[in-house]
């Protein structure tokens, strides 16, 4: 049963200059990971800088529940694993809250222990579509029993003797991607995936890290990716950096605010999660990269923005894969930009916390900005200025608060939004760090 109680609006207002040098949350994506692939390897793996936002307590309390031990040491997290294949089955209901990553990565380690689970999630998880990874899942010999249009709650059957996959994505997802190679891990033989366009590579990082035989070749304008089943991944400790996605907000917060100038340290630099730096920088936004080093595996730096004038960008289809999380920030820059802008090839927007694709058009309309969609390309005519003054409809959806928020520090009326009670699944303490930069966020 949901929650009867009061969901918290937030209003923010036009803010004085931010100012100030920050970390954000560690990365959501390789806190997932890394939380999976210690409960699947022999020995004790240390993490440091695990996101503790409510999506990756979840994959947490999930991990236990099929027999690792996870417990806190300090402000790392140590990760006692079962091995591959020594997954235990779990007595009770897995509830993955709000978190699409967890539950779909979770399906391709299940897909192939021979145990029998049972996913759910919150309203909004239970209203995303899981066919995308069920079809090719069920090569391994798995069985899946979904709710009509194939919804959580999914019960899964995992086989005995999994079968490895050779799997062509339809479209470019991360998350496909990487369930199939996680149910690949437990099947003998050699798994493939092609991908149409290359799509975030944490996974396979993380997997050599711990271990495995992973290969990946260009193919077309996408990539092969090559995995050796069934071997012993090792315990190895993970640095999670700070998370692009979230360091997003502040960036943006500074590109609209005049005066405003921020540092995100220690974010992640993987070039496949950078397409939204680069679409800022033809927007001729002043954003530069200092410090940058290698650390766990993946390229970190420190991230300098300072107001900037923006102008109208095009951004095309094949950057999607890279900056998928990030559209909806983007489209508030867009709306304070001088001219019309178009994000390109937007589908996969559609099937995310929310469909973010028209909940992003919803947004900007609300509070005065011109926009179009046609087909899946997002159509912004920006006017150097936004009017704000609207109540945005959240739809449990973390991102398109956040973006709200910060349209808010920009607009000429205070922006409000319905519910900030899931900003927390990804970013914990959002309010109080953009606060501490002199955004002006307040109960509405």
């Amino acid at each position: 049963m949901e929650s009867l109680t009061p969901r918290p609006h937030i209003s923010a207002r036009p803010a004085a200059p931010l100012t100030g040098s920050i970390g954000v949350p560690g990365d959501k994506s390789i806190s997932h990971r890394a939380l999976m692939f210690g409960a699947l390897a022999i020995g004790q793996t240390r993490i440091s800088g695990l996101l503790e936002g409510e999506d990756v307590l979840r994959t947490a309390g999930a991990m236990r529940a099929l027999g690792a031990e996870i417990s806190r040491d300090g402000a790392d997290w140590l990760v006692a694993g079962r091995g591959i294949g020594g997954l235990t089955e779990p007595a009770d209901v897995l509830d993955m809250g709000n978190s699409g990553t967890a539950a779909r990565l979770l399906a391709g380690i299940l897909a192939s222990h021979d145990l029998y689970a049972v996913m759910t999630g919150d309203a909004s998880l239970r209203k995303r579509p899981m066919a995308r990874v069920i079809e090719p899942l069920k090569g391994t010999g798995a069985q899946f029993f979904a709710r009509s249009g194939n919804r959580l709650p999914l019960t899964i059957i995992g086989t005995r003797e999994a079968m490895p996959l050779t799997y062509r994505l339809p479209v470019a997802s991360a998350q496909v991607k990487s369930a199939v190679l996680l149910a690949g891990l437990n099947a003998r033989g050699v798994t493939e995936v092609e991908e149409p366009e290359p799509t975030r590579d944490h996974s396979e990082n993380m997997l050599r890290h711990f271990g495995a035989q992973v290969s990946v070749e260009r193919a077309g304008k996408g990539r092969l990716i090559r995995l050796t089943g069934q071997p012993e991944l090792r315990a190895a400790d993970v640095v999670v950096p700070g998370d692009p996605s979230s360091a997003a907000f502040p960036i943006a917060a500074a590109l609209l605010v005049p005066g405003s100038k921020v540092t995100i340290t220690g974010a992640g630099l993987n070039p496949l999660r950078t397409g939204l730096f680069e679409s800022l920088r033809e927007m001729g936004a002043e954003l530069t990269i200092e410090n940058a080093r290698i650390e766990g595996g993946e390229p970190v730096g420190d991230i300098v923005a300072a107001y900037t004038e923006l102008r109208a960008v095009d951004v095309p289809a094949e950057r999607a894969p890279s900056m998928i999380d990030e559209y909806p920030i983007l489209a508030v820059l867009c709306a304070a930009a001088n001219g019309t802008s178009r994000l390109r090839g937007l589908s996969e927007l559609r099937v995310k916390e929310s469909d973010r694709l028209s909940a992003t058009a919803a947004l900007l309309r609300v509070n005065g900005v011109q926009v179009e969609i046609e087909g899946d390309d997002l159509i912004i005519h920006g006017t150097g200025s936004i009017p704000g003054g609207g109540l945005v409809e959240t739809h449990m959806d973390h991102r398109l608060a956040m973006s709200a928020l910060v349209l808010g520090q920009a607009s000429k009326e205070p922006a409000r939004i319905d519910d900030a009670s899931f900003i927390d699944t990804s970013f914990p303490g959002f309010l109080t760090l953009m606060r501490g930069l002199g955004a002006n966020m307040v109960a509405a």
